[in-house]
């Protein structure tokens, strides 16, 4: 009898089954496509923006001016990230043009790479490695990062497939591939400076692997020699070395308890598959640490005040909404990390501790060494905590149960919900900008903005002027927009304007990424001590003033 699948679903079940890597593309980008047309917000014009200058002058990347913190400022000095992304923007623009769908639908491209590279690393960890694939991609942290067009899911694209190589390449061992996967650092790290941590994380697990120091160590010489290059470059073209700038830059942000407890609410949002799924990963000894830690964590939030302590504004429900769900979060984020410390101390060997040196490597860097807290540094961690879920279910599960299959649909439902209150914002703003624009374009007086971000973006697009605080040019008659929710914006003296407008658009209405009212900081933790809030969500609003016969004191 023929073994061939009869029905329709069968067939496509045998085709997904025998064609993992076309699947695993397919449904990533099936999963980005509704976010293909999101405006571009954060700092996705900085890339932008330095892509367009990379067209005409491609040897110098960062060789022009921007006002991004409110003055202007070389390039190099406001972006602390090296340009290989804006090059492959760039590139891209060349064949999809610089609209938001040309250049989203580039970094499709990326987010697939990631996927892709996660199941092929699952494969030598896990014996359902599309699981660790399917984990990875609906994740909220990587979800929503993959809708943006910062370097972000880019170096995550170099990192995965850089440890691809080098574990393949230790285990076999293969002097070419170990050879690649140096090239690869080196692009991660010319795409995020914070790639860096790779280095460490690889020769650990060689050095687990091999027992021995051996001829792999020469090959951290290749990602070495290209930061060198580009430090020398950059010190030549700039006067400073670049990583240096970026590096001196994190050091002068302090780090403390509260910050630590932050990325720890941050891991649990960001991979609240972990928390859906909670029910099939742990035996015994794993609840209970999970559960001293909770109370542990309940009883520092509670007397040490780590909960909304530095967010005086938020208040009322919302307020014991927001700490309710950083309670929630913040233990899944700790199951995270009890669930990496178990794998490598039950099975203590190289793939075990490489998993969990990872994850937290990554929680290290993210809580003390970065100047933020956000979703976008503890992004690298997303395959790594994909797998270490797999290896978990295998383990604990001969078969997947219904329960859990629900559980991952309920992730996916809500990392897709996450990206979509994401993308609502974007366009609220975009919108915004274009309500103000179209109103006052007509006027007699100059329309000036503060703020940045995409308000900045699509503002100047429309020819309004951003406010140089250092060299202020305003005059009576002219016209100064304040977004409510945005960064580097000063008072305007009351005496000096009045307010002559204020526009209001609806977001997303429970659920938000970044918005100070309800304590969300998906792209940092300045605005909120959650990745999302699910609440109540205020409209985006944008205050115009005209300004009278006196400049109005900025400072």
């Amino acid at each position: 009898m023929s073994s061939h699948p009869k029905n329709g679903f069968e067939r496509i079940r045998h085709w997904w089954i025998g064609h993992p890597y076309w699947s695993l593309a397919l449904l990533t980008t099936a999963a980005l496509a509704p976010f293909l047309a999101k405006p571009f917000s954060v700092d996705d014009p900085l890339f932008v923006w330095a892509g367009q200058h990379i067209q005409s002058h491609p040897a110098d990347p960062y060789g022009f001016q921007v006002n991004w913190f409110g003055s202007r400022q070389p390039m190099w000095a406001a972006m602390l990230n090296p340009p290989l992304m804006s090059y492959y923007l760039a590139g891209a623009a060349i064949l999809f043009g610089w609209s938001e769908i040309g250049l989203h639908s580039a970094c499709v491209i990326l987010a697939v790479c990631v996927v892709l590279g996660t199941y092929r690393l699952a494969q030598n960890f896990c014996m359902k490695p599309w699981l660790a694939a399917l984990a990875a991609l609906f994740s909220p942290g990587f979800l929503v990062s993959s809708t943006t067009v910062m370097c972000d899911v880019g170096m995550l694209a170099f990192w995965i497939w850089a440890v691809v190589f080098w574990t393949e390449g230790t285990k076999q061992p293969s002097l070419l591939k170990l050879a690649i996967s140096g090239v690869l650092i080196g692009m991660a790290i010319l795409t995020k400076f914070s790639a860096i941590c790779l280095i460490p994380l690889l020769a650990a697990f060689s050095l687990i692997e091999n027992k021995i120091i051996g001829d792999w160590l020469a090959f951290f010489l290749i990602p070495i020699g290209i930061l060198v290059a580009h430090e020398l470059l950059t010190l030549d073209l700039y006067g400073y070395p670049h990583f240096f700038f970026a590096n001196d830059f994190a050091q002068s942000h302090h780090t403390n308890l509260i910050k630590a407890f932050t990325t720890l609410t941050f891991i649990g949002g960001c991979f609240a598959t972990g928390l859906l799924c909670s029910p099939y990963l742990g035996g015994r000894m794993f609840w209970f640490l999970i559960g001293c830690g909770g109370i542990s964590l309940f009883a520092l939030a509670i007397l040490g005040g780590l909960m909304a302590k530095n967010y005086h504004w938020i208040v009322g429900h919302t307020r014991i909404a927001v700490e309710i769900q950083i309670l929630l979060w913040s233990t899944a984020g700790l199951g995270v990390l009890v669930l990496a410390f178990s794998e490598a101390w039950h099975k203590r060997d190289a793939n075990s501790w490489l998993l969990a040196l990872w994850v937290v490597g990554s929680f290290i860097y993210a809580a003390f060494f970065y100047f933020m807290v956000n979703a976008r540094a503890i992004l690298p961690m997303t395959p790594a905590v994909a797998i270490l879920m797999a290896r978990r279910f295998e383990q604990n599960l001969t078969v997947l149960p219904l329960g859990l299959r629900l559980s991952l649909v309920a992730s996916a439902a809500l990392s897709l919900l996450t990206a979509w209150a994401d993308c609502q914002q974007a366009k609220g703003v975009r919108e915004t900008a274009e309500l103000v624009c179209s109103k006052y374009s007509s006027r007699s007086g100059r329309l000036w903005f503060q703020g940045h971000w995409g308000f900045q973006y699509y503002m100047q697009a429309k020819g309004a002027r951003p406010v140089d605080f250092a060299n202020p040019q305003l005059t009576a008659g002219d016209f100064v927009c304040s977004p409510e929710l945005n960064s580097n914006e000063f008072p305007l003296n009351p005496q000096n304007s009045t307010l002559d407008h204020v526009f209001s658009v609806h977001n997303f209405p429970w659920l938000a990424t970044l918005n100070d009212k309800v304590g969300a900081g998906f792209y940092s933790s300045h605005w909120g001590p959650l990745a999302f809030t699910i609440g109540h969500v205020p409209p985006e609003k944008v205050s115009v003033h005209a300004l009278k016969d006196l400049s109005p004191d900025v400072h």
